[in-house]
């Protein structure tokens, strides 16, 4: 059996509790900053660095509350962390993406990322992967989060 994969993210919360979900490239579906650990990184550190990455969004530490690891696919599990967005991180026309991968049709490097939307609950099976809608409705309440941030 192999080992699971850990992919950290921050689940990025408006004033009115709404969730900062990122558009992947060349898919149909939308997502929260995340992404897997390098070497020795901690889970908060890989957190902090996929949400500058993807988003141009950098969060000081401190800001984080730890959610904890997740079930996430059968072949990868989440540890996630939750902030409250600033008035100065509001604006998503301002997010840019610096992580690059190579398009599956000619190779051209691409942004992992190229959409910013802020989804209240009722949206987020709209744009969400079903894994993630799953997460939010079963095991993560946004509501809840929202509450306690």
């Amino acid at each position: 059996m192999s080992p699971r994969i850990v992919s950290c993210g921050i689940v990025l919360l408006d004033l009115d509790g709404r969730v900062l979900l990122a558009h992947a490239t060349e898919t149909t579906h939308w997502d929260i900053p995340k992404g897997q650990c390098e070497d020795g990184e901690a889970p908060q550190v890989t957190a902090l660095r996929e949400m500058v990455e993807e988003t141009g969004i950098a969060l000081e530490a401190d800001r984080l509350k730890d959610l904890g690891l997740f079930v996430y696919r059968r072949d990868k599990d989440l540890h996630l962390f939750a902030a409250r967005a600033g008035v100065g991180e509001l604006d998503l026309s301002t997010c840019t993406c610096t992580s690059l991968f190579p398009r599956r049709s000619d190779g051209t490097l691409i942004p992992e990322m190229d959409d910013y939307r802020w989804a209240s609950i009722e949206e987020v099976p709209r744009y969400a992967s079903r894994s993630l809608t799953r997460l939010f409705e079963t095991t993560l309440s946004l509501t809840e989060l929202h509450r306690s941030l």
